[in-house]
């Protein structure tokens, strides 16, 4: 296994290149999977910008915005790392109102974001539709091992001291639950694209071989 260096904007460029070079009429579902302090919602949102300027309509969204209600999230209370890999994520909903729809003679209709966590309330959005040729953008952490119906896997990978490092004192009761998704998951092992994140504004592709 090698990895290359590579700078922030030269990886996306690259990958918009990969998501553009997938077949037109159809659309382009993508998970940018990784840790908070891997910063996944920052890679997804530079996606969108190159993409655009190829002709591919993108929606962006956040898995952070498909959360259970804290009823059914925190029913093993606050800091309880099996709930937070098990139960935090409502993945059906995140299936059934987002990736779904995006099937082969699906709707295109989407609904951007569902429930805000940090009020505990439904954001009552509007749908949207995606063009056909149009490219979903998901962001997210702990996404990969649930099956989510995606065309293109992108790990933000980082090392064990870098995770502890970046993860906040308040969210270190995380760290089990992530060292879990190493061992279940293996996102190095299984996204179609793994990112070495351990030099902030320093990535590195993973390459096979």
């Amino acid at each position: 296994m090698r990895v290359r260096p590579i700078s922030p904007e030269a990886l996306a460029r690259e990958l918009a290149e990969r998501i553009d070079g997938r077949p037109r009429g159809a659309w382009t579902r993508v998970a940018v999977d990784g840790a908070p302090p891997a910063h996944p919602g920052r890679l997804a949102d530079a996606l969108v910008a190159p993409l655009r300027l190829r002709g591919r309509p993108v929606l962006r969204v956040s898995a952070a915005d498909f959360l259970r209600p804290a009823s059914l999230r925190l029913e093993f209370g606050r800091t309880d790392p099996d709930a937070f890999y098990d139960d935090w994520l409502d993945t059906g909903a995140l299936v059934r109102e987002v990736l779904a729809p995006l099937e082969p003679g699906g709707s295109g209709r989407v609904l951007p974001a569902l429930w805000d966590s940090r009020a505990d309330r439904a954001y009552r959005l509007p749908y949207e539709t995606l063009p056909r040729d149009g490219v979903l953008l998901l962001d997210g952490t702990l996404l990969l091992g649930r099956g989510l119906p995606v065309e293109l896997t992108v790990h933000l990978w980082l090392s064990e001291a870098a995770l502890e490092r970046g993860t906040s004192d308040e969210d270190r009761w995380r760290l089990p639950a992530y060292a879990r998704y190493e061992r279940e998951a293996r996102p190095q092992d299984t996204a179609d694209v793994v990112i070495r994140a351990d030099r902030p504004g320093r990535p590195a592709l993973q390459v096979d071989g």
